[in-house]
């Protein structure tokens, strides 16, 4: 199985969300990007978030996106031989 764009794109929502705070969300207006309003909605159907324009991340959510954010990370470091 590989990355499918709607994959891409709800990877993507979840690295907006600041993982240094749970007080802070994210509200994705209507005028947004509709792959970005799609993404979102289908983070809120996994239960990934709170909200289907955003929200807050639910325990889930959090651990998601915490992962997402590490595999960004180690993908976007340089190359160590």
């Amino acid at each position: 199985m590989f990355y499918t764009e709607d994959l891409v794109d709800e990877l993507n929502a979840l690295l907006r969300y600041d993982l240094d705070t749970t007080q802070q969300g994210v509200k994705v207006h209507k005028n947004a990007d509709p792959a970005v309003i799609a993404a979102t909605a289908r983070l809120h159907d996994k239960g990934l978030i709170t909200q289907k324009d955003g929200g807050y991340l639910t325990d889930l959510g959090r651990e998601v996106a915490e992962h997402a954010q590490m595999a960004l990370t180690i993908l976007t470091s340089p190359v160590m031989v």
